[in-house]
């Protein structure tokens, strides 16, 4: 089984935010493979299915951020085999700029570093770049609403992450 966890805040006030990138690659991917994020169990918001002959499970934590290590080890617990991808915005990137790496720290970001604290760093990471913006507050940032003139940046951002899922799932059978 292959586990892809979005990380981003529930509500629809975060819908469109930069910290809700997670969620919007999850759900955007969902649409592709054809499963629906319906059921909430794990401390999650969940969807199961099978893509390329592998079992999948889409996962949005309905924790909010800081906390999404819960749902991570909830999962890990469940599915002890499965391998895990997190999916989540980075301020340390440009914006739309995309980054797997298979393992390692969390960085700035406190959704993963609360998954580390949770799970350790066995896990993958899909990275999406959305800089920073000096003039305003860190967390203000993450929390405000992407601009309309960067939407197609970022469209184009969760397409990448969407062929990058496609084939970690290929290559994990």
């Amino acid at each position: 089984m292959v586990i892809i966890i979005g990380l981003g805040n529930i509500g629809v006030q975060y819908q469109n935010t930069y910290h809700n990138l997670g969620f919007r690659a999850v759900d955007k991917f969902g649409n592709i493979v054809g499963i629906e994020i319906d059921k909430k169990k794990y401390k999650a918001l969940i969807g199961k299915g099978v893509f390329e002959g592998n079992e999948i499970l889409l996962a949005k934590p309905i924790t909010y951020m800081n906390n999404s290590g819960e749902c991570a080890f909830a999962l890990k617990k469940k599915f002890p085999n499965a391998k895990i991808i997190v999916v989540v915005d980075d301020i340390d990137l440009p914006k739309g700029v995309v980054r797997f790496r298979e393992r390692g720290k969390s960085g700035t970001h406190n959704g993963l570093r609360s998954i580390v604290s949770y799970i350790g760093e066995e896990f993958e990471r899909v990275r999406i770049g959305i800089g920073r913006d000096e003039r305003k507050d860190l967390a203000d940032y993450v929390l405000s609403n992407i601009r309309s003139d960067e939407q197609e940046i970022f469209d184009q951002a969760l397409d990448k992450v969407c062929e990058i899922l496609k084939e970690r799932i290929f290559d994990f059978k």
